[in-house]
């Protein structure tokens, strides 16, 4: 990873910053999916209780001119500021940007135990409380399944700093539990 673009998406008077990201966002993921998965990652420099108003896109310049070539960021063009193709900085650190999920909604088990006939509905209320609920505390992004239809969240964390790059492929999201983006 040797370059990368800023998408920057811009105070608007009728949307707030988070529905523009969210949008910004699912065209990304849609690009990635068309430009072929696992070659480039994202961060958000700008995050904290909230993602901001700040995405990077990391990658090789030939990758990420390859993404730039496609419509994706079109309709957000007049919401977004994108920089030049640049250079990653020397002497950065890395870290991995990853998707966290909690692996135990109260609604979700009650949903599977009911329909594979585990148990009765009364009996998976019972069984299954709202307080055995995990919840993850970090930024989101909203997204609307394109196979189910269904919105969800899609947490994002960004690990510690390290000193050294990990390789390993990207998601279709940008995002990887092992290999690292360059951080400055």
């Amino acid at each position: 990873m040797d370059h990368y673009i800023d998408i920057r998406v811009l105070p608007d008077p009728e949307f707030p910053n988070s529905v523009l990201m969210n949008a910004l966002f699912a065209k990304l993921h849609r690009a990635l999916v068309e430009a072929g998965e696992g070659e480039l990652g994202i961060s958000f420099p700008k995050a904290g209780k909230y993602l901001g108003e700040l995405l990077r896109i990391h990658g090789k310049e030939a990758a990420l001119a390859r993404l730039m070539s496609l419509p994706w960021l079109k309709g957000l063009r007049d919401y977004t500021e994108t920089s030049p193709l640049l250079p990653v900085p020397d002497g950065c650190q890395y870290r991995v940007v990853q998707r966290r999920q909690a692996k135990s909604s109260a609604e979700r088990l009650r949903r599977r135990s009911i329909a594979k006939g585990w148990l009765a509905e009364t009996e998976a209320i019972e069984r299954i409380p709202d307080s055995n609920e995990q919840r993850v505390k970090a930024p989101f992004i909203q997204l609307k399944s394109a196979t189910s239809g269904q919105t969800f969240r899609l947490f994002i964390y960004q690990n510690k700093l390290q000193k050294e790059p990990q390789s390993g492929a990207f998601s279709a999201y940008g995002l990887s539990s092992q290999a690292t983006i360059p951080w400055f």
